[in-house]
Parts: C-alpha cells; sequence; structure tokens
C-alpha cells in the first residue's frame, strides 16, 4: 500500500500507479496512475478503479 506498483492487463495494456487499495477480488484503486503505452509514451489518468478479472499481474514498478 503506498508504493507504486505496474499492473499488466488484459489486451497487452499497462498502468502503473500508487496502490490505494485492493480487495480479495483483486479489484484496485490507484492514485496517480498512467497508462503506459507501447511506444514508451505515458497517458495520464488520475485515480482510477481496476476490475480484478482484468489484471494479469502486478508487479512493483521500482520508482519509490
Amino acid at each position: 500500500m503506498g508504493k507504486t506498483v505496474l499492473i499488466r492487463l488484459k489486451g497487452e495494456k499497462e498502468v502503473r500507479g500508487k496502490l490505494k487499495s485492493f480487495d480479495h477480488h483483486l479489484n484496485i484503486v490507484l492514485e496517480d496512475a498512467e497508462e503506459v503505452l507501447a511506444n514508451g509514451n505515458v497517458r495520464r489518468l488520475g485515480q482510477i478503479i481496476i476490475r480484478g478479472d482484468n489484471v494479469v499481474i502486478v508487479s512493483p514498478a521500482g520508482t519509490d
């Protein structure tokens, strides 16, 4: 909690942000989230909720 994580989603998407909360279904709330695009650019998203059934993997982003 409070650390930056990188989340890979179904459909080859990647999102990173500060982990605010999660539940036993792996629904995740991120603060200061940004989508990492295939070309390396990022798109700022702000605070988001990710539904757990879209999550493939969660890993530390290593930026903290």
